[in-house]
């Protein structure tokens, strides 16, 4: 009874142990032991051209390889009485010889991409250079993460389109490793492809893959793919401009970084469509501040002209809006207070002629004709300090734009407004006397009305 107790609890204890915890060399053939006792050792074979191959056979992945159960002779055709030399080139000329043997099992193809890639060689793609050779797994073990779709794509790989274009599909994985998607699959972002499916699809050129991938971006970023449908860039694109800017042109595909990166390098973005645009900015008080000081206070492009759903700039629209836009910077009393700038500058213009008729037009809803707004004054991507060296040409400048609504505007017209700072003693004297006056002179003419209003009404009573 004793014994039948123990012996249970002995075969419960080895129950529990699974296969794969025995040794690898218990899992390999006994045919095969033959050719373990050279190459589970260190050894090379050297080409002809000086490469090596470790000759070297990892017992342990060999052991847990869907190959296991084969012996050495089926695929390579070598035993133990019959061993003949071979030699080869290089290394490539190997591995293509080698893979050929997969076909002896593997007669057909399981998707496409196999027939087109194997078709290639042996100067393209083989067996081995995805699946590997003495280690290989199930595909569906494979495709769990990066790793099996990079096996192909870490190489140079490259492809054709109708226009004789060519398109690398060359990753770096460094780079994919860095990037804000590095812990997603591939699958993630290429919806469609996996071990089991791999489509080809054709494109007539680069440009139209390139909008194309652009689309996947949507399945995550829905909110500002939305946004961008109401942009200038997605209604010239809608309106067959095939060179307006999706996704990937601005955050790139395999190297997307975060979009709260530096301001410099998310304005450069916007230079490679706009260059003359971006140059004229480097060189205004903002872009100089940015370039030569670091200084990431500054608006960039972004900032007024927002990232997704940009609006035309040459709207009625985007003009109102403008005193808003700048007021973002300019009526930060904490920002504006690091560089020793005045606040009043948004405040004084809404009180001006100008800010309050633009008010009532967008009251209104409706702009009988453009009102002078900051870029009217100080310029769009070229603004400068107001006593800059080139002031004269700056007041220059300033005459003409006055001149588009006010005909008969001289030189001296711009000096006649008090700009945005208030009077005082020692700036505009003669408004702020004026300004002082009325202050005393209308309190006392109102409070003189009521005087009035009161004696009338009491002699009225007096003499009733």
């Amino acid at each position: 009874m004793l014994f039948s107790y123990i012996l249970g609890i002995i075969l419960l204890v080895l129950a529990a142990f699974p296969l794969n915890s025995l040794s690898a060399e218990s899992s390999i053939s006994a045919s095969d032991q033959a050719c373990m006792m050279c190459h589970s050792q260190e050894q090379d074979l050297t080409f002809d051209g000086g490469e090596k191959l470790s000759l070297k056979v990892n017992i342990e992945d060999l052991g847990r390889s869907v190959h296991r159960i084969i012996s050495c002779s089926d695929c390579h055709g070598f035993t133990a009485d019959q061993h003949p030399k071979r030699t080869f080139k290089n290394r490539r000329q190997y591995t293509a010889y080698s893979a050929k043997v997969c076909t002896q099992c593997h007669v057909s193809h399981k998707t496409k991409i196999h027939e087109k890639l194997l078709s290639q060689s042996p100067k393209g793609t083989v067996c081995s250079d995805c699946h590997g050779s003495h280690s290989i797994q199930r595909a569906r073990e494979l495709s769990k993460g990066n790793h099996y779709c990079l096996n192909c794509h870490q190489r140079e790989l490259s492809i054709t389109f109708k226009t004789g274009e060519k398109q690398s599909i060359h990753i770096n994985e460094a780079i994919l490793n860095i990037s804000v998607h590095k812990n997603l699959s591939c699958t993630d972002c290429h919806f469609g492809f996996s071990s089991e499916e791999h489509p080809l699809r054709a494109f007539r050129s680069k440009r139209d893959y390139s909008i194309a991938m652009s689309e996947s971006c949507r399945r995550c970023h829905f909110d500002k793919y939305s946004r961008t449908l109401e942009g200038i860039h997605y209604n010239l694109l809608t309106h067959g401009n095939l060179n307006a800017p999706v996704c990937t042109d601005c955050h790139g595909a395999h190297s997307v970084y975060s979009g709260r990166k530096e301001k410099l390098a998310n304005a450069k973005k916007c230079e490679r469509c706009h260059p003359e645009v971006y140059k004229t900015y480097t060189q205004s008080v903002h872009g100089g501040a940015l370039i030569l000081e670091h200084n990431e206070d500054v608006p960039i492009c972004s900032d007024c002209h927002k990232a997704h759903d940009m609006t035309d700039p040459r709207t009625t629209d985007f003009r109102n809006a403008v005193p808003q836009m700048c007021g973002n910077c300019h009526a930060d009393k904490d920002l504006m207070a690091k560089y020793g700038l005045s606040t009043a500058v948004v405040e004084t213009y809404l009180q001006d002629f100008h800010g309050v008729t633009l008010k009532f037009y967008k009251q209104q809803g409706k702009s009988v004709k453009p009102i002078a707004v900051c870029i009217d004054c100080h310029g769009i991507h070229d603004i400068t300090k107001v006593n800059a060296p080139n002031a004269p040409m700056i007041k220059a400048n300033l005459v003409k734009r006055c001149q588009k609504c006010h005909k008969d505007a001289t030189a001296n017209f711009p000096d006649s407004w008090v700009s945005h700072y208030k009077p005082s003693l020692k700036k505009a004297p003669l408004v702020y006397m004026v300004n002082f006056g009325y202050r005393i002179f209308i309190p006392f003419m109102i409070i003189g009305l009521i005087l009035q209003i009161i004696l009338h009404v009491w002699r009225y009573a007096v003499n009733r």
